[in-house]
């Protein structure tokens, strides 16, 4: 932020909906304005209000020092170039199902998400950027998908033998809030275009590559 000050650029940081906390009750869509709720002395607490104060160090250096920032907040992304067992429940997933071993889910066979595809969040990080909007926007798929779906079609397009589990919640995996996305459409005419299943496959195809299992046509 100093450096930024100092040199008067145009700043982007990416937050997360865990600023909001825990997904509610009945599953309601979360606008930016909301304060949310965070448990600050959690295992994971040092990364939900390390978000939240990181956001609050940008609307200080802006507000204090005029500064030309922006905050997008980001909810789950997947897509190409993501790390193998690293814990991301979509690599994961591919990863498991490439090998024919079960696809673990850390939850129940209600575990259900929201998935934006990541060229879908780059072209709203240019949108934010060239906009006069400062944010915080919420960016992601505003549409709630079940895991154990998503297995399953993993699965299929892979023609996998894996078959699906189910373990106790994880810690850093949780169900999270959906986005109301309603400020990204109006202000920045900005929507998720990907579909999953498209999505899903040209992350199949990069992830099959990176285990060098690629098939040559």
């Amino acid at each position: 932020m100093d450096l930024a000050v100092r040199y008067q650029a145009k700043i982007m940081h990416f937050s997360s909906s865990v600023v909001y906390g825990p997904r509610p009750d009945g599953q309601k869509k979360t606008k930016e304005n909301e304060i949310g709720q965070v448990d600050f002395l959690s295992p994971r607490s040092s990364y939900d209000e390390g978000k939240r104060f990181a956001e609050t160090v940008v609307e200080n250096y802006r507000q204090v020092h005029g500064l030309d920032s922006r905050v997008i907040r980001l909810f789950r992304v997947y897509g190409p170039r993501m790390k193998l067992n690293e814990g991301n429940l979509i690599p994961d997933f591919i990863n498991s199902a490439l090998e024919n071993s079960s696809l673990v889910i850390p939850g129940d066979k209600y575990f259900s998400s929201s998935l934006c595809y990541v060229s879908d969040c780059v072209d709203a990080c240019l949108k934010l950027m060239e906009s006069s909007v400062i944010g915080p926007v919420n960016i992601g798929s505003d549409v709630d998908m079940n895991l154990t779906k998503i297995c399953e079609m993993i699965i299929k397009i892979l023609d996998s033998k894996s078959k699906i589990s189910y373990i106790d919640s994880h810690l850093f995996i949780s169900e999270l809030c959906l986005p109301d996305i309603t400020r990204a459409r109006e202000e920045l005419g900005w929507l998720p275009i990907v579909t999953l299943e498209n999505g899903l496959k040209k992350t199949i195809d990069d992830l099959r590559a990176s285990k060098g299992l690629k098939t040559v046509v």
